[in-house]
C-alpha cells in the first residue's frame, strides 16, 4: 500500500505541476537551442512539439486570409471562400493586384508566416508558419517592411534578438496581438477606432478592460475576450466577410454577474437592452487615446496640394491622396443583426452617382434580433472602370506610389488576378461603417439618459426608424 500511494502521490504532483504549467506558460528557454539564421528555424524546432498546433493554426483565417462568408448576408451558402486575400476596401484596397501579386511584398508583412509574397504561396508547409510574432516575448521580435520576413537587419545591427524572442514565447499579449492590428490599413490607429499603440499604457479611462491593473483596469489580454479553440479566434469584423465565432459582452456579464442589478434604474436599463447593444453605453465616444482616420480620398493622389493638420496627423500625402482625422468623438448607430451587407470584387454599382457601401451592418428598427451598435463611419473616393461599372483593383504598391499615372496603375492592377480594365475610369465616392467594439469606458462614464434623450443630439432618431426621440413618441413596436 506504502508503494501503490508513493505512486499515487508521484502521479499527482505531475499532475498538479502540468496544470500549473498550463496557468503560468511553460518556460522554453531551455527547450529552445539557437543560434538561429531564419524564422523558419525557429518555427522547426516549435514543430518538434507543436506539429499539431501548426495544423490547427493552418486551418484558420489568420492563415489562410480567407473563409465561408458567413458574415455576408445572402452569401452564407457560398462555396467560395473570401478574406483580405482576394477582397477590396476602401483603404489601401486590395493585395492581390498586379502582376503575380506585387503589392503583397509589402501588404503581407501582416501575415502571420514567412514568404507569402507574391500569388503563389504553399500554405500546406507548416516550416513558413511564423510562430513568433504571436507568441515571442522578448527579443523586439519585428518583420521586415517589404518581403514578409522577419526584420534581418534589426538583427544586424543588434536592435532584434531572434534567440531571445524564439526562448520567451508564451501566451499572446496585447502587443503581440496590436503588432498587426493596430496599425490595419498602414498606420496606427489609420482602421479600426481605438485599437491602436496607445493602449499598451492606457489608464481606465481609456479602456476598463485593457488597462493594466496597476493602472485601474482589468489588465485583460485580448483572448480575454476573443476566446480562441485550436488556434481559431473568435471575433467579427465588420470589414470581413467570414470569422470564427462570436464574441458577446454577455459572455461574460451574464447570470451571477450579469450588470445592474442593484442599479436603481434596472428596469429602465433592462428595457433598453432589447434594443441597445451594451457599447452603445459604455463607449460613450472613439479613439480617445489618438486620432483615427475616417476619411481617404484617392482621387486626389498625384495633385498639388498643401497638407494641413488635423489632430496632429496631415491631410494630405501626395502618393494616397486627401485624408481626414478625428479624435475622441461620438460615434455613429447603426442597427445591426450579426450580418454585415458588404462590396466584393467585381460587384457593379448601378449608381455612380451615390456612395459605394463597401461594408454596413444588416438590421434595421423592425428586427427583432437587431440592436444599436456604436461605428466609425469612414468615407473617401476610389475609382471605377467607366465601361464595366465596377470598383477597380489598381496597383499602388510599386505603380501609382510612385509615378502618380492613374492609366498606367489601373492597368497594372488588372493583371493576373486582378479586374479587366476598359481604359476609362472615373472616382466615386464611397461609404463605410467600421464596427467600433473596444475602448470600454468605467461605468461612470457610461451614458445617461440626458446623453441620448431630450433634445440631446447624439442620436439620429429618424436615420434609425424612429418617429423621434423615443421618450417622447415611444419605442420600436415588435410583432
Amino acid at each position: 500500500m506504502k508503494g501503490v500511494r508513493t505512486v499515487v502521490a508521484a502521479v499527482s504532483s505531475a499532475l498538479l505541476l502540468v496544470a500549473s504549467l498550463a496557468v503560468a506558460g511553460v518556460d522554453h528557454s531551455d527547450f529552445v537551442k539557437g543560434p538561429f539564421k531564419e524564422g523558419r528555424d525557429v518555427t522547426k524546432q516549435c514543430l518538434e512539439c507543436h506539429e499539431k498546433q501548426a495544423t490547427d493554426f493552418m486551418k484558420t483565417s489568420h492563415w489562410n486570409w480567407k473563409g465561408a462568408p458567413n458574415h455576408v448576408k445572402g452569401m452564407e451558402k457560398s462555396t467560395k471562400e473570401y478574406g483580405k486575400s482576394n477582397m477590396i476596401n476602401s483603404f489601401c484596397t486590395t493585395v492581390f493586384n498586379g502582376k503575380d501579386g506585387l503589392p503583397q511584398e509589402s501588404c503581407n508583412k501582416c501575415h502571420a508566416g514567412y514568404g507569402w509574397n507574391r500569388n503563389k504561396f504553399d500554405h500546406t508547409d507548416k516550416t513558413r508558419v511564423d510562430c513568433l510574432v504571436c507568441h515571442a516575448g522578448k527579443g523586439n521580435y519585428e518583420r521586415a517592411a517589404v518581403g514578409c520576413d522577419i526584420n534581418m537587419a534589426a538583427i544586424k545591427k543588434g536592435s532584434m534578438d531572434l534567440e531571445k524572442a524564439a526562448k520567451t514565447v508564451g501566451k499572446p499579449t496585447l502587443q503581440n496581438c496590436g503588432y498587426c492590428h493596430f496599425y490595419g490599413g498602414g498606420g496606427d490607429n489609420v482602421k479600426s477606432p481605438g485599437l491602436d499603440s496607445t493602449l499598451l499604457s492606457a489608464d481606465k479611462k481609456r479602456d476598463v478592460h485593457m488597462a493594466s491593473k496597476e493602472k485601474g483596469g482589468a489588465g485583460m489580454t485580448c483572448q480575454d475576450c476573443h476566446k480562441t479553440k485550436e488556434h481559431k479566434i473568435a471575433g467579427r469584423s465588420s470589414m470581413m466577410a467570414h470569422h470564427q465565432g462570436k464574441v458577446e459582452c454577455t459572455d461574460c456579464h451574464s447570470g451571477a454577474k450579469a450588470p445592474h442589478q442593484k442599479s436603481r434604474n434596472k428596469a429602465i436599463i433592462e428595457k433598453h437592452s432589447a434594443a441597445v447593444a451594451c457599447q452603445t453605453c459604455h463607449i460613450p465616444t472613439i479613439s480617445r487615446g489618438q486620432a483615427t482616420k475616417v476619411g481617404w480620398w484617392w482621387s486626389d493622389v498625384g495633385k498639388k496640394i498643401e497638407p494641413q493638420e488635423e489632430f496632429d496627423q496631415e491631410t494630405f500625402a501626395k502618393k494616397k491622396g486627401t485624408f481626414k482625422w478625428n479624435m475622441d468623438y461620438v460615434p455613429t448607430y447603426a442597427w445591426y443583426n450579426g450580418k454585415i451587407e458588404r462590396y466584393m470584387v467585381g460587384d457593379k454599382i448601378k449608381d455612380p452617382s451615390k456612395p459605394v457601401v463597401m461594408t454596413k451592418p444588416v438590421g434595421d428598427i423592425k428586427d427583432k434580433t437587431a440592436k444599436i451598435y456604436p461605428y466609425k463611419f469612414y468615407q473617401g473616393s476610389q475609382p471605377m472602370d467607366a465601361k464595366f461599372k465596377y470598383l477597380n483593383t489598381f496597383q499602388q504598391y510599386k505603380s501609382l506610389w510612385d509615378h502618380y499615372d492613374w492609366d498606367k496603375a489601373l492597368k497594372d492592377g488588372a493583371q493576373d488576378l486582378g479586374l479587366p480594365y476598359s481604359g476609362k475610369y472615373q472616382f466615386v465616392n464611397t461609404v463605410a461603417w467600421l464596427s467600433a467594439p473596444h475602448e470600454v469606458a468605467p461605468k461612470e462614464d457610461a451614458l445617461q439618459c440626458g446623453e441620448c434623450h431630450m433634445g440631446s443630439k447624439r442620436m439620429d432618431w429618424k436615420a434609425l426608424g424612429y418617429k423621434g426621440d423615443p421618450m417622447q413618441t415611444g419605442g420600436r413596436k415588435l410583432k
